[in-house]
């Protein structure tokens, strides 16, 4: 789950995380009355929606007096942000974020997720703040600095000493450094998060270590254990379709392309779309209806993939070891009856009852193309998208 920048600011502050002066705003008045709060000579106007590169889309502004936060807001609160990230549809605005302006000397990268090659939390750092981390990694790789953080024991202050050293920090602004760090990580472990971004951190000329951004995904499985941050989701932020499949308990991700995927299992369903591609075609969607699926979750989710109009064919994918094979059968049949179809659809069914699954599908009075291996069942689809 990710949650607006504010909102990340609002954690960090309870861990005494540096974070300039905000305030979120949802009308122009309140935004310049945010500003006033602040007080100051200088305030930045921030775009919030669930998306970077905001600032190159015209989504954060700096504004010199009262009238230009007025104007800022004004222009930003209701446009259609488009960035690298949201796509051309773009994200409409619906808050910002006033903040106060600081004096900044340098801009730093601060990252923290799961090193999945050695299970075990990681600690990034680079100089090269204000900068997309991929770029980064592409370009100076030399330039991103890693600290492998023990489960068992935590970040302890060696390391974070480490990384402070690592960007050439000195005297007040060094311990100040060590001292974000330290708290930056207590938040990430305590909140269960995926994701911690920092970019920029920045040194002020009075030798503070600021977060002037921040960015943070959580792990949907531990929300159960955060109330506090379930209740920050925006659903106007996400997929329309990812929050009815939630609903289900299914794991979907819309994607760009035209072939609809139904999978069991989450290996299985990027093998798929790995297939779909070679053969030719693009995969619409990621959907994984679970080891333990049933007619009802199969339904479900055929008419998820349905309701996406870019879809104009579906494969759809089920290997029987927990789930049967005729249970998925019947499901597929049962939303077929209900959605109206008119695209192809090609099936793949392996493992147990099988050949009862297929039999329900070619008695079904309804037109399916049936695959015998994952080869054939790509190189079906991509034949029929071409038809």
């Amino acid at each position: 789950m990710k949650i607006h920048e504010y909102q990340a600011k609002e954690i960090l502050a309870k861990y005494k995380v540096a974070i300039p002066k905000g305030k979120v705003s949802f009308t122009v008045d309140e935004a310049v009355d945010a500003a006033k709060l602040i007080q100051g000579n200088v305030w930045v106007v921030k775009a919030q929606i669930h998306a970077g590169g905001r600032g190159k889309g015209g989504g954060v502004k700096i504004a010199k007096s009262i009238d230009e936060v007025k104007t800022h807001s004004q222009n930003i609160l209701g446009m259609q942000l488009i960035t690298h990230q949201t796509g051309p549809e773009g994200r409409k605005v619906k808050r910002i974020l006033i903040e106060q302006g600081l004096n900044i000397e340098k801009e730093f990268y601060v990252g923290i997720t799961l090193d999945r090659s050695c299970s075990e939390n990681v600690v990034m750092v680079s100089t090269e703040g204000g900068m997309e981390i991929e770029k980064v990694a592409a370009e100076n790789p030399d330039k991103i600095i890693k600290e492998h953080i023990s489960s068992s024991v935590g970040m302890k202050p060696f390391q974070a000493r480490k990384l402070a050293f690592a960007l050439g920090l000195e005297g007040d602004a060094f311990k100040n450094c060590v001292k974000f760090l330290l708290s930056l990580y207590e938040a990430y472990q305590d909140t269960d998060a995926t994701l911690f971004e920092i970019n920029p951190l920045v040194l002020t000329k009075e030798k503070n270590i600021i977060a002037l951004d921040a960015k943070m995904n959580f792990d949907d499985n531990a929300l159960n254990r955060h109330p506090e941050i379930l209740a920050l989701r925006d659903l106007d932020e996400e997929e329309p379709l990812e929050i009815e499949a939630s609903k289900s308990n299914l794991n979907y991700i819309k994607l760009d392309g035209n072939v609809g995927c139904m999978v069991n299992g989450a290996g299985l369903a990027m093998a798929t779309m790995d297939i779909i591609k070679l053969a030719g075609g693009e995969p619409a969607n990621f959907l994984d209806v679970g080891g333990g699926a049933n007619a009802q979750t199969v339904s479900s989710g055929f008419k998820i993939i349905l309701a996406d109009k870019s879809v104009k064919a579906i494969l759809i994918n089920i290997f029987g070891g927990i789930v049967r094979c005729d249970r998925v059968a019947t499901g597929i049949v049962e939303a077929a009856k209900i959605v109206k179809i008119n695209i192809p659809i090609v099936v793949r069914l392996a493992g147990t009852n099988a050949d009862i699954a297929s039999k329900i599908l070619q008695n079904s009075g309804l037109k399916f193309e049936i695959a015998h291996n994952l080869t054939d069942a790509a190189e079906k689809v991509t034949k029929v998208l071409a038809a």
